[in-house]
């Protein structure tokens, strides 16, 4: 599976010429310092809706301005920044940008399984909390998920939501032992570490039958989640509690399905919060646990998605997980065989992959 993770970043060979792998080691940067100063622009682009409006047809850049009641200056050097990164095609003959199929999918299409400009949001959010991760660095302490930037919170759910909406009822659950079933029927689902509770209203608006509870310990995230299940209509079987994953509250006979969607590896003592769950659920319940797609060592992860994911871990996941008790932080790249020993650790018999994508581990977990 790690080769599907894309091309290698690793460096040039060590026994190249000096002057070659310097250039190679140039470019790399070259690339990274336009990605980094491009992830700000493609914020902009989404909540400003200039992505959107380019994909209505091409435009030159007063043409765009006018659609979306921007400045034109700004329109111009941000169409062509858009340009020169792929983002959108320039016509010199017309002086038009415009966007092609894919760009539309990935950019203006808030239902495309391959929607990104979530992770942006992601990404603008490290670089805001640069001052709280320097101390935590320095004194070994942690950044909680509370401590910052909204952009997080937000960017968080809108770059999983789509891929939980292609694989979660397609994919993920039907490689449960039983659950569909069950929840067609009627189940009980706790939803832990929910946010913005897009996973939960999306199972939700699936199984009408069940009855559904998000928890997480972040209470904006909590109001969120409220709203966003008030506005896709299903607050009469959904709900979201402030609890954490250790605390949250059991229901009479126990859950049928407990969800962790990636949020375990955040957690300071996820053995505790695995003993937890299995305590709530009930005899032939199930834990469905989804992480991110990593091999056991370093060296099954030196990759695109592994440095994507080692680099968030840095900065939000093992920072979260150090700043609360146990501290275990397992980080984003913990591997299948570390998440099976916590899951054995909290108490249950049975750990296995049920299913994966280049991005995600769904594990299944029962008692």
């Amino acid at each position: 599976m790690a080769s599907d993770q894309g091309t290698s970043t690793a460096p040039a060979s060590p026994e190249a010429p000096f002057e070659d792998r310097l250039n190679d080691f140039l470019g790399r940067f070259v690339g990274d310092l336009g990605a980094a100063v491009h992830a700000s622009l493609v914020v902009l682009g989404d909540k400003l809706g200039l992505y959107k409006a380019l994909a209505e047809g091409p435009a030159t850049s007063v043409e765009l301005a006018e659609r979306t009641g921007c400045a034109e200056r700004y329109v111009r050097e941000w169409l062509a920044a858009q340009a020169a990164s792929g983002y959108a095609h320039y016509d010199s003959a017309t002086e038009r940008y415009s966007m092609d199929d894919v760009q539309i999918f990935a950019l203006a299409d808030e239902t495309s399984p391959a929607f990104i400009p979530g992770g942006f949001y992601v990404a603008t959010s490290v670089a805001k909390d640069l001052e709280k991760l320097e101390s935590a660095f320095q004194t070994g302490g942690g950044v909680g998920w509370h401590e910052h930037d909204h952009h997080l919170f937000h960017g968080t759910e809108r770059f999983f939501r789509p891929g939980y909406k292609a694989n979660l009822v397609p994919a993920w659950i039907p490689a449960l032992e039983g659950v569909d079933g069950k929840l067609r029927a009627g189940a009980v689902v706790a939803d832990v570490g929910c946010g913005h509770g897009a996973s939960t209203i999306i199972l939700a608006e699936e199984y009408p039958s069940s009855r559904f509870v998000g928890y997480d310990y972040h209470p904006a995230s909590i109001e969120a989640a409220r709203k966003a299940a008030a506005d896709a209509g299903v607050s009469d079987r959904v709900s979201f509690e402030v609890a954490t994953a250790k605390d949250y509250p059991t229901v009479d006979g126990g859950y049928d399905l407990v969800a962790f969607f990636d949020c375990l590896h955040d957690m300071g003592d996820p053995v505790g919060a695995a003993t937890h769950v299995r305590k709530t659920l009930k005899p032939d319940g199930t834990w469905l646990l989804v992480e991110p797609y990593s091999g056991d060592r370093v060296e099954d992860n030196i990759n695109p998605v592994g440095r994507v994911f080692y680099s968030a871990s840095t900065a939000i996941c093992t920072a979260h997980s150090l700043s609360q008790e146990v501290g275990l932080a397992l980080g984003a790249q913990a591997g299948e065989a570390r998440l099976r020993q916590v899951a054995l650790d909290g108490g249950f018999g049975s750990f296995r992959r049920a299913t994966e994508t280049p991005f995600n581990l769904v594990l299944e977990a029962r008692p």
